[in-house]
């Protein structure tokens, strides 16, 4: 997976994206693009989106937002608003697409999401409901829990008190552009009232929600809470898993998302 990098003009400068192909020889098979957690980066996925594209028959995309990785780090000042992961569902993810010559009019696109992520992707698939072919969501969120809260700040004080900033160091060229634009936008108290939940209901495309038994940052709701809301929805419950089913059960994960995307393409 050869890593390269291209400009795209958002919140007011010019921004640099850490991106890779996956499978680039075979332009008529669908494209994943994946999108990465809220501490992710295109190197953190390691392995995992050459295995599922094998498997799958894919092509693949995986980037680096704004902030993580090798893209362009935050600003020392700027601060991720409420809207965060509206903002990257809606401008920088297009934008993004347009940059690489990638029309979701006429490409089977399909989101694979984890996290923050998967809000993006559920974000992306409600604002263009014609665009994607379907999507693929990892314990996603569609609003604030507690246990989501009391796993952010008990992230908080790993990272000031162990070893957490330099692990983190080898995935993002600025760790704490990353890990503070996540922990801080997360812990503002205003935005414990933050849900899509209605936006959800716009979606039209085919849906699979995935959610480990044992995940410390959200309970089984907000895939069930999908579920009510997106007709059609199918749901995957994996047991003996915590928040990366990638990491944890990926030779099932694999096998469900690559049934999932043949049944529907």
């Amino acid at each position: 997976m050869s890593v390269r990098f291209v400009e795209i003009d958002w919140a007011g400068r010019r921004v640099r994206i850490e991106y890779a192909f996956i499978a680039a020889d075979r332009p008529a098979a669908p494209l994943i693009v994946f999108l990465h957690e809220g501490l992710g980066s295109l190197a953190m996925w390691k392995d995992f989106p050459q295995r599922l594209c094998a498997a799958a028959g894919c092509r693949g995309l995986v980037y680096s937002r704004p902030g993580y990785g090798r893209s362009t780090p935050r600003a020392a000042e700027e601060a991720w608003d409420l809207n965060f992961m509206h903002r990257q569902a809606h401008e920088v993810l297009p934008a993004l697409l347009t940059a690489l010559a990638i029309d979701p009019t006429r490409e089977r696109l399909w989101l694979f999401g984890h996290s923050d992520g998967g809000s993006i992707a559920l974000l992306y698939a409600a604002r263009f409901p014609d665009a994607p072919a379907g999507a693929v969501v990892l314990a996603p969120h569609i609003m604030v829990e507690d246990l989501s809260i009391e796993s952010i700040a008990k992230a908080r004080t790993a990272y000031l008190e162990s070893d957490l900033r330099e692990r983190l160091a080898k995935y993002h060229d600025d760790p704490d552009s990353a890990f503070w634009g996540w922990n801080d936008i997360w812990l503002h108290p205003p935005f414990r009232d933050w849900s899509i939940e209605a936006e959800l209901e716009a979606i039209r495309c085919p849906l699979l929600a995935v959610q480990g038994l044992d995940d410390e940052y959200g309970t089984l709701e907000q895939i069930r809470g999908i579920a009510r809301r997106v007709p059609g929805t199918e749901l995957l419950e994996l047991p003996q898993c915590r928040h990366s089913p990638h990491r944890d059960q990926p030779e099932r994960l694999i096998a469900a998302v690559t049934d999932f995307i043949l049944r529907h393409s």
